[in-house]
């Protein structure tokens, strides 16, 4: 039976997007595994694959739409030996301006699925078990039994990602299949400011009206999640730079060679990813009912952009030289600034840091990116008189630093001893090569 191509969810984030641009057209062949679709979410453009193989039979959300649901079909695939006909009225497309910014109308009778798809149901006495073609051809190579699995494609259909996660003889472990659901599901964009009154307000002055795009509901929604749910603490430390300002000039002689030029925010990150491993129960994220502790050092840097920001996630900090850190940074920023950035790239970690020094800023309170436990909030580096050991004043330059910390994974003297290790580190930068 023709089998429906559902707008899929590509962040976790995702609850709608917009189909840019369809790569196939009605009557193309595609095979399991072909780019059929570019998809923007919330934070990207995605190529989308298909996880069936058959014939393109009915494109049912035109490219350009906004804002289409989750889970809502966009098109229809053909088995060998059915044609048009087979798709019959139960499958109806959606409306071509689905999301744009007219007013919003009734959704049209029912065709599109509901926003959490049932799952397919497993085999059982000789039941079908719903699965791409790709997938049962490495299931069968693997020896893995395809009734055993949860399915993490459209209504729960069993696609490549779950086969390859799986043992063989073996389903996906419970823990990892439960872990997400733990965490809060992404709040809905606030409704509490009624737009028409605050523009009655202006109304006898000039503006200019501002669209919100996905980021920017995206970003409004989890920070107002964030500021609400999560009992943040801060904890601030001045940081004295002069040995790691001394020590970066020397490795950065020794590397021009090499094409490499390290930052400050280089030292950072490794500083952080350390400190993670030397005050291992503050690695560590909210999980709504439990707390995850994590053993790589995955470290996240903000990075902003035009109209939003991204966390790319640096993974394993901890045991990557400076210079391969300061390349992947380099990398990753790049291609954020592109969004170009894959789901698995700015996903995760357990730290964030936020570094406003290069614009000026002495110092500032950083906002909780859930799940993780702490941001680190960076000022800039300045020179001041500071009385050393000896009782003299001396000029030092100094680095200003908030500790933002989620109060249900972190106490206060957890929060200060990971703070203390991250100063430790950066001001004595040579010990980080150790």
């Amino acid at each position: 039976m023709p089998t429906e191509i559902l707008m899929p969810a590509l962040s976790p984030t995702m609850e709608e997007g917009t189909l840019a641009k369809w790569l196939v057209k009605e009557g193309d062949e595609v095979a399991s595994g072909d780019i059929i679709a570019e998809i923007e979410t919330d934070k990207a453009t995605m190529e989308f694959e298909a996880v069936d193989e058959g014939i393109v039979g009915k494109i049912l959300v035109a490219e350009g739409s906004e804002g289409v649901k989750v889970n809502t079909p966009i098109a229809v695939l053909l088995e060998d030996g059915e044609s048009a006909d087979d798709i019959g009225a139960t499958v109806a497309p959606a409306p071509a301006d689905a999301g744009t910014t007219a007013p919003a109308a009734a959704p049209a009778p029912a065709p599109a699925a509901p926003a959490a798809a049932p799952a397919a149901p497993k085999a059982a006495s000789g039941d079908r078990v719903f699965a791409s073609p790709l997938a049962r051809r490495i299931a069968a190579e693997k020896g893995i039994d395809l009734a055993a699995l949860e399915g993490s494609g459209p209504r729960g259909r069993i696609i490549k990602a779950d086969v390859e996660a799986a043992q063989p003889g073996q389903a996906k472990p419970a823990a990892a299949a439960e872990a997400p659901k733990a965490g809060a599901s992404p709040a809905p964009t606030p409704q509490t400011v009624d737009a028409g009154a605050v523009a009655k307000i202006y109304a006898d002055r000039d503006f200019q009206e501002v669209k919100l795009d996905g980021m920017r509901k995206t970003i409004a929604a989890r920070l107002t999640e964030a500021k609400q749910q999560i009992p943040h603490f801060y904890l601030r430390r001045d940081i004295r730079l002069d040995a790691l300002m001394a020590f970066r000039a020397d490795l950065n002689a020794q590397l021009e060679k090499r094409g490499v030029k390290l930052s400050v925010n280089d030292f950072i990150i490794k500083a952080c990813a350390l400190a993670l491993q030397q005050v291992p129960d503050a690695n560590a994220v909210w999980a709504g009912d439990r707390i995850l502790k994590l053993k790589p050092s995955d470290v996240a840097v903000a990075v902003a952009i035009e109209g939003g920001l991204f966390t790319p996630v640096l993974r394993d900090s901890d045991q990557k030289s400076l210079s391969a850190l300061s390349a992947e940074m380099k990398d990753l920023a790049t291609r954020a600034r592109d969004r170009k950035l894959a789901p698995h790239e700015y996903q995760g970690g357990s730290f964030a840091i936020s570094n406003l020094g290069m614009f000026g800023i002495d110092n500032f309170d950083a906002v909780i990116n859930p799940p993780h436990g702490a941001i680190l909030a960076v000022g800039a580096g300045v020179k001041k008189p500071v009385v050393g050991k000896d009782g003299e004043v001396t000029v030092a330059t100094v680095m200003s630093v908030t500790l933002s910390v989620d109060h249900r994974v972190i106490d206060g003297a957890l929060g200060a001893e990971l703070l203390q290790a991250i100063v430790d580190n950066l001001e004595n930068p040579m010990a980080m090569l150790a």
